[in-house]
């Protein structure tokens, strides 16, 4: 049974909403994909922080249309689930997984990050590189590496002097005794 008019533009309006916030889109094709499959995917979607849809093709460009992502319109054939997300290698790297787990039922058709298109190669490349908290998790321990010399620097000064120290105590130990 098929959507009213209502409940489409309800639908049209929640995808915009997510589409709006988004930094990455990625469209899968799925065919013959069993329904367990599927909701295995949407688990690991919804852990990862990632709005994952199966809608009608019409829906989806009218959903995407005077936004960044507009580009993906021409590609929207087929059935098509559509992976969308703030964080780009996070939806990338959840759906480029699966896609290799279930390889010919679920195949990345595109995908695209504001004002640029992406093939399926380079949303490979993008589930390739490290997850935003991998990012900053480096450049925290990046910043802090000069910060941490430094404090082992000076807190060597103080030890070699105890050290020399209690080299000359026990000299004039063995010289008592």
């Amino acid at each position: 049974m098929g959507l009213n008019l209502e409940q489409k533009q309800a639908v049209v309006a929640e995808v915009s909403a997510e589409v709006a916030q988004a930094q990455a889109i990625v469209l899968a094709e799925y065919r013959g994909l069993p329904v367990g499959n599927m909701t295995e995917l949407r688990k690991r979607a919804r852990t990862s922080g990632i709005y994952l849809r199966v809608l009608k093709n019409t829906l989806a460009r009218r959903a995407v249309a005077e936004t960044p992502f507009a580009g993906l319109a021409e590609k929207m054939i087929g059935p098509l689930a559509y992976g969308i997300s703030a964080d780009p290698v996070a939806v990338a790297k959840v759906l480029h997984e699966f896609s290799r787990d279930n390889a010919e039922k679920f195949v990345i058709r595109c995908g695209a990050m504001p004002n640029m298109m992406m093939t399926p190669l380079q949303v490979a490349e993008l589930a390739r590189m490290p997850s935003r908290e991998q990012l900053l998790a480096m450049l925290l321990g990046t910043m802090q590496a000069p910060i941490a010399k430094l404090a082992r620097t000076l807190n060597e000064v103080p030890g070699k002097f105890v050290r020399t120290l209690a080299a000359v105590q026990e000299q004039k130990e063995k010289q008592a005794a």
